[in-house]
């Protein structure tokens, strides 16, 4: 059986994560690309750092 929570609890990274949701998809709905750029993405989700070639998590796959 679940546990039953206080009606007032929130889950702050759940808030968060639903908000950034839907800017993404308000600014895909506007944009007039077919799709929105890696960098428009990751302003919308405030994302600063390396660029996108010296990601560790976002390299290549190994090839076969």
């Amino acid at each position: 059986m679940p546990a039953h929570r206080h009606p007032t609890v929130q889950d702050q990274v759940a808030l968060t994560e639903i908000d950034l949701t839907g800017e993404l998809m308000i600014a895909a709905a506007a944009a007039s690309e077919d799709r929105l750029s890696t960098d428009r993405i990751d302003e919308l989700l405030h994302v600063a750092g390396a660029p996108h070639g010296e990601r560790p998590d976002r390299q290549a796959p190994d090839a076969p």
